[in-house]
């Protein structure tokens, strides 16, 4: 994705929330866990992992539901209150700071391929992963995989706690 893209607008199913990011994911995962396999009704989720003040709402308002989550801490996703879409998440670990953006809601999702496919221990056996991005049985170094730029913002992310 280049600069000229951006910003990157999508929206729920009945139109009644649209949302931008202003910048770059910090990085796209393509997870395989069975509990995202449950909470999507498919064979894995694509997430753009964005600063939240790198996303804002254009229209409408998401309500944010609670709910649980492998790790036991649960995640709170932002749907559309209308046709209650899910538009983003944000998991315990970086708390409201990141929003991981569901791609398939984005008005052009293949701008952002996985850059890694993750918990692929219990992908769907029929699925093809190659020739793509890297895949890994549970999670990778994020300093191994990450854009340099990323791990700088994800840094400063942290630092203003």
């Amino acid at each position: 994705m280049t600069t000229s893209e951006l910003p990157a607008e999508g929206g729920c199913a009945c139109g009644a929330v649209r949302y931008h990011m202003t910048t770059r994911p910090l990085f796209v995962n393509c997870c395989h866990c069975r509990w995202c396999q449950r909470e999507t009704g498919s064979a894995f989720v694509i997430n753009a992992m964005i600063e939240s003040d790198h996303l804002e709402v254009l229209q409408g308002e998401t309500e944010l539901i609670d709910t649980p989550s492998q790790s036991g801490k649960g995640q709170l996703i932002a749907r559309c209150p209308a046709c209650h879409v899910a538009l983003w998440s944000h998991y315990a670990g970086s708390g409201r700071r990141v929003s991981f953006v569901r791609v398939g809601t984005l008005d052009h999702p293949d701008r952002f391929p996985p850059g890694a496919h993750v918990f692929t221990m219990s992908k769907q056996p029929w699925l093809n992963l190659e020739g793509g991005a890297p895949v890994f049985e549970e999670y990778y170094e994020r300093e191994k995989l990450w854009p340099a730029e990323s791990l700088r913002r994800r840094e400063a992310l942290l630092a203003s706690k």
